[in-house]
Order: structure tokens, then C-alpha cells, then sequence
């Protein structure tokens, strides 16, 4: 798929600014649409929209199909009359540029609750309706999302495994009787995903109406203690507990004597080949109603992937294994037309991922920190984009672009360290004298030189992050790989998005012919 030249900035939820302790679908998220127009830009990308899991990430999900509904608005919930005004009020944040994940969710799991109790008296707002529909268009994933919700309260938060055996099992009779006796708290967890639907609906629809589409993230594999694996256990290489015989990760390299292991359970891709990949058009179905093109992480998987045995400790030992390829693709557009997908095609990539991607038109990525290592030829300089390249100064796994500049933590040595450096600084024509101070590293001017280094190229689509827009340095780093502490809680600071900085940003847009309206009325992104 050809995406037209445009430009956008990546922005997760969580990460705007707000009164409640984290970002949510409310009055900030239509701000920042309003300050993508005003800038030229005609794509937000964010992460994963799921519930987050271990760490808080959201690559780490109870379940794919479900919304976060640490993102429903309070605001908007006094708007449709919901809740009462005297019933958000959250109190000072200590931090208010980082989220503090413990205490957001016992104030929206209090709050959300206060919601349904006014619904459920007597629906004051008239919406008895919508949430029927809602639960009608969903069932296929919401009601098995909900019964595992409401064990997981029951069980006091324990992964599904050690569940009662009756209930770990789905035996049929269990469920049934748990239902019965659980059926008001079911429900109610069906109805605040009703609410996350309702509120993402509009903000989707305001984000069109400003010519801003909505790029989401697709993580490969699922959590392990999701509802999803509970309720497929046929889909994955489990034992008779529902543990993990051989589980994902990726295998040592430079950067890692050992590999990754990242734990996930593994797709049994021949039972999803002989279902017509129904779970996975469904999955996609899910994504693609939310936003308007998708990235697919860690995309090599889908050529192959590398398998584990869940009882090694690194991923030393494992073996790379065949996967599904160009079948499951061919049988996801026969289904569902053709694909907005961008490929996660970072790290080791090999013919047949190339092969993969060239097949269905899948553009790749380019980052510009991975840029200045190698010399001339070293792809991820904008001189060598191609068209159907979606082009980064970084990612949410990388630092921001100054923390970069000045990270001396690097597996490289001392001299490759400055040599990377001294090259960047020749490429973007950086004032070296004036703007890079030695002593701690810093470059004033690199960040916008860079941003205009990725817009003047070749590459379909340029998105920068928020946080290299304003020049932040590591504090505002999303993730650090290979971590489970200190991630996804960066906030952006209300104000900081000012009108001169759009201007800034429009003007560049503008002289890099990336400026372009209209996407929906010319046939590109539809809805």
C-alpha cells in the first residue's frame, strides 16, 4: 500500500497532559488534534491502546482486543451526565509530567464505578441502547474479556493458571455458574469497554473532521496471563496446565550475549492456517475499526521466529522456526481488503522479510539514531530512503534525541561513540562551535536540523516524536528495552505544544511539500 508524502508526531495517550494523573480521551486529546492541523500534521501515531500488563506496558496486555480504560475521560463523563462534577476530583500530582499507574487506577476504577452505579439505576442518559449494540458488534471477544476480568477480581489479581482447575479449564458448567453468580460485575466490566469505545469513537471521528489520521501498533505476540490465551489455549504451544512449553524471544547478537526472552507463548500458526487465520482476521478487524493504519511489531516474526523452551532461562538455546509468511497476509487481504500496514523491520533483517514486505507493499522504517555508525551506505541516513519508508528520529524504544547526543552508557567504545557524533554533526551541518558543548554533550541545534534532514527526504511519511519536537533530553525517554521499571510513565507538561512551535513546524511541513489536506476526500486512509 503507497501512503501519500505527509508528516506526523508520535504521542501515546498516557502521555497528555490532564487532571487526572494521565492522559486520557478527553479535552487534551481533541487540543492535541487541533495543534497537529495548526502544524501541517496529518498523522498521530500512537502505542498499543490495550490494558496495560506487567511493568504498565502496553506490549505486555491482558488482552488485545480491549481497551485501556485508564483513558476514559472524567470530563466526558460529567459532559453525558454520567458522573457529577464533584465526583472526578483527583487532587494535586505530586509529578505531573510522569503517571503514577497505582494511584490513576484506584481513582478511575472508583470513578468508573460511580458511572456504572448511575447507569445502572436507571440510565440517565439514554445510552441503554448504544450498550446493547456495543455488546452485540463485540461479542466475539467481550464476553470472554469480561469473565476473565471478573476471576481475575474473584482470584485477587492471580494469572489464570493458578486458577481453580474448573475455571482455569473453562470447564463449561463452572463458567456457567461463576457467570450467574458474577453477572453484575461482568457486566459492568463489558460496560466501561463500552465506554472507552464510545469515547474513542468520537475522538476518531474529531481527529477526521481535522484531516489527522490515527497510526496504532499491533505487538505480534499476546501476554501469556491474558484473556485471549485463557480462552484459545488450542492457538498456542501450552502443557495441560496452560503453561508455556516454548515461549518467544529473539536469539544473542551485539548487543546481547544471551538474546531476549521475552516469554510470550507461541502461535501454533498450522491450527490458525486450518481455522483460515480467524483469530488473527479478527484481531486485525479490531485494530483497523480503531485507527487507520497499523504498525506491526517485531514483523520478522511472521517470516520466522525464534523458539525457546520455557525452561531456559536466556534465549541461548533456541531455534529459529518457520512462520506463516505470505499465507496468512494473502488470507487477511482476501478477507479484509488491503492492509494499512507499516512493518516493524528493525534489527537483522533477512531476504525473506524484505521478500515479505516487497510481496504486499508493506513500507518499512528508518530510524536516524542508527544513522551515523557505518558510513555512507548505512541505510538509515535520509540520503539513502526510498519512498516506502516511514522515517523516525527515534522511536519509544529509543532515547530521545539529545539523550542520545549525550548517552556515554553505550556498548561502543569512547572513540566509535565520538566518531558517530563527529559524523552526525558533518551530515546535518551542525554549528559545532557554537551549539555543542563538550563538557556535558549537548547540541542545541541538532534535534530541528535532524527533524529537516528527515522531511526534505525521499521517505513517504516523517514522524517525529513530541518529546524530540521540544528538544527533551532522557528524562522523557517512554522505554528502555530489556527494563521493567521507570517505563511509559512520561507526561508532556501542559503549554508546551504553544502556537509558535506549530507555526515552526507548519512552515517546515509546508517547504518539504508535506503539507497535505484533504487525505480522505482523495481515496487515502479511509475510514
Amino acid at each position: 500500500m503507497s501512503f501519500t508524502r505527509s508528516s506526523g508526531l508520535l504521542l501515546h495517550i498516557s502521555s497528555l497532559p490532564g487532571s487526572y494523573g494521565i492522559g486520557d480521551l478527553g479535552p487534551e486529546a481533541y487540543a492535541f488534534a487541533d495543534f497537529l492541523q495548526a502544524a501541517g500534521q496529518t498523522i498521530w501515531q500512537i502505542l498499543p491502546i490495550v490494558p496495560v500488563g506487567h511493568g504498565y506496558s502496553p506490549y505486555s496486555s491482558p488482552s488485545t482486543f480491549a481497551g485501556n480504560t485508564l483513558f476514559i475521560s472524567p470530563d466526558l463523563l460529567v459532559k453525558d451526565g454520567l458522573l457529577k462534577a464533584e465526583e472526578i476530583e483527583f487532587g494535586a500530582e505530586a509529578t505531573p509530567e510522569t503517571v503514577d499507574f497505582r494511584r490513576v487506577s484506584a481513582y478511575k476504577q472508583q470513578t468508573l464505578k460511580a458511572a456504572w452505579n448511575r447507569f445502572s439505576a436507571g440510565d440517565p442518559t439514554g445510552i441503554a441502547a448504544e450498550f446493547a449494540q456495543f455488546m452485540g458488534d463485540n461479542r466475539t471477544w467481550l464476553h470472554d474479556y469480561a469473565l476473565y476480568e471478573a476471576i481475575k477480581v474473584r482470584e485477587a489479581g492471580t494469572g489464570w493458571t493458578d486458577w481453580a482447575p474448573p475455571l482455569r479449564d473453562r470447564n463449561a458448567e463452572a463458567i456457567e455458574q461463576f457467570a450467574i453468580e458474577n453477572g453484575e460485575l461482568i457486566e459492568m466490566i463489558k460496560f466501561f469497554q463500552f465506554l472507552f469505545d464510545r469515547q474513542w469513537a468520537a475522538l476518531k471521528k474529531y481527529c477526521h473532521e481535522k484531516d489527522v489520521r490515527l497510526f496504532g501498533d499491533l505487538p505480534i505476540y499476546v501476554a501469556q496471563d491474558s484473556a485471549e490465551v485463557w480462552a484459545n489455549r488450542e492457538l498456542f504451544y501450552l502443557d495441560a496446565t496452560g503453561n508455556p512449553t516454548v515461549v518467544s524471544g529473539v536469539p544473542p547478537d551485539y548487543f546481547s550475549e544471551t538474546g531476549q526472552r521475552w516469554g510470550n507463548p507461541l502461535y501454533k500458526w498450522d491450527v490458525m492456517k486450518a481455522r483460515d487465520y480467524a483469530w488473527w482476521v479478527a484481531r486485525m478487524q479490531r485494530i483497523l475499526a480503531l485507527v487507520d493504519l497499523v504498525r506491526l511489531d517485531h514483523f520478522r516474526g511472521f517470516e520466522a521466529y525464534w523458539e525457546v523452551p520455557a525452561s531456559e532461562k536466556t534465549a541461548i538455546k533456541g531455534e529459529w522456526r518457520k512462520g506463516p509468511g505470505s499465507d496468512l497476509f494473502k488470507s487477511l487481504e482476501r478477507q479484509l481488503g488491503t492492509l494499512p500496514v507499516i512493518a516493524e523491520n528493525l534489527g537483522v533483517i533477512t531476504e525473506g522479510v524484505t521478500d515479505l514486505m516487497a510481496e504486499f507493499g508493506f513500507p518499512g522504517m528508518a530510524i536516524l539514531q542508527f544513522a551515523f555508525d557505518s558510513g555512507p551506505d548505512n541505510p538509515f541516513l535520509p540520503h539513502n530512503y526510498t519512498r516506502d519508508i516511514v522515517a523516525y528520529t527515534g522511536t519509544h524504544d529509543n532515547d530521545t534525541l539529545l539523550g542520545w547526543w549525550k548517552d556515554t552508557s553505550s556498548t561502543q567504545d569512547a572513540a566509535q561513540i565520538a566518531g558517530a557524533r563527529a559524523y552526525c554533526a558533518s551530515y546535518l551541518n551542525l554549528k559545532v562551535s557554537e551549539s555543542i558543548d563538550h563538557v556535558n554533550g549537548q547540541c542545541v541545534d541538532l534535534n530541528w536540523k535532524a527533524i529537516h534532514a528527515l522531511m526534505e527526504s525521499l521517505a513517504d511519511m516523517v514522524v517525529t516524536p513530541v518529546q524530540d519536537v521540544l528538544s527533551l533530553e532522557s528524562s522523557a525517554r517512554m522505554n528502555t528495552p530489556g527494563t521493567t521499571t521507570n517505563n511509559w510513565s512520561w507526561r508532556l507538561l501542559s503549554g508546551a505544544l504553544t502556537p509558535g512551535l506549530a507555526d515552526k513546524l507548519a512552515a517546515l511541513t509546508s517547504a518539504t511539500n508535506r503539507n497535505y489536506s484533504g487525505l480522505i476526500n482523495r481515496g487515502v486512509f479511509q475510514p
